[in-house]
C-alpha cells in the first residue's frame, strides 16, 4: 500500500525529488548489546532477526525539542522519552542518538498499548497451541487485535473512557491503566540504564 502512494506520487509529481524516511532509522544508533536478541546468530547474520524499533521520527523531533525546552542542547542530554498513545513505545537518547526502544522486531514488544499486549512469555503461543488449538496466526492476530488495555479492562482500548470507568469502580478499567503504568515505570527505569543518567523524561 505504501508503494502504490509512492509510484502516484512520482506519477503526479515526476519533477520532485521523493525520499522515504524509515521509523526505525533513528534506531539504527542503538549498540549491538540493544538490538541483538539472546538467540543463535545465524538468525541475526542471515535474517536480520533482530531489534529494531519503531516511533523514530517522532523520537528525534521529541528530542530537539526537549532541548528547545529546557534550553539545552539536545546533543549533549541523556533524554528517557515515552511516545504514549494506541501505539506505545519508550525510547532512550544519549547525546541526540538511540540507545535502546522498547519495540523490537515488530511493534509488539515492550510497552502495554491500546489493543497490543506489550511484552510476553513467547511460550504462550505454544501453551495456547498445546491447550487451546490456537495458530499462530490467531495468537499472533489476539495480541495485536485484542488485548492491551482492551484486553485487560474488557471495555476499551481508550484512556478517556478507562479513566471514567475507573472512577466509577470498574474493576477492569482499573487493572488495565494499572498495568500500563507500571509498565511504563519499570521501562523508565531500564531506559535510564541504557542513557547512564537521566537529564530529563519526556
Amino acid at each position: 500500500a505504501n508503494i502504490l502512494g509512492i509510484q502516484a506520487a512520482q506519477h503526479a509529481f515526476p519533477e520532485l525529488k521523493h525520499v522515504a524516511v524509515f521509523d526505525t532509522a533513528f534506531h539504527q544508533t542503538m549498540p549491538s548489546h540493544a538490538y541483538r536478541y539472546a538467540i543463535p546468530a545465524e538468525y541475526y547474520e542471515k535474517h536480520g532477526v533482530r531489534r529494531y524499533g519503531f516511533h523514530g521520527t517522532s523520537y528525534r523531533y521529541v528530542a530537539q525539542e526537549a532541548g528547545r525546552v529546557l534550553n539545552r542542547d539536545s546533543n549533549r542530554l541523556a533524554l528517557v522519552i515515552a511516545h504514549l498513545g494506541n501505539g506505545a513505545s519508550i525510547s532512550a537518547v544519549l547525546n541526540g542518538k538511540s540507545q535502546d526502544t522498547s519495540m523490537g522486531l515488530t511493534p509488539l514488544e515492550g510497552l502495554v498499548m491500546g489493543t497490543r499486549s506489550g511484552d510476553i512469555d513467547p511460550s504462550l503461543f505454544s501453551f495456547l497451541s498445546e491447550n487451546f488449538a490456537m495458530s499462530v496466526e490467531q495468537t499472533t492476530n489476539m495480541l495485536n487485535r485484542q488485548s492491551g488495555l482492551l484486553g485487560l479492562s474488557g471495555l476499551s482500548n481508550d484512556c478517556r473512557t478507562l479513566e471514567a470507568a475507573a472512577k466509577e469502580g470498574h474493576a477492569g478499567a482499573t487493572l488495565a491503566l494499572e498495568v500500563f503504568a507500571y509498565r511504563l515505570a519499570k521501562y523508565i527505569g531500564a531506559m535510564t540504564v541504557a542513557c547512564g543518567r537521566l537529564d530529563a523524561l519526556v
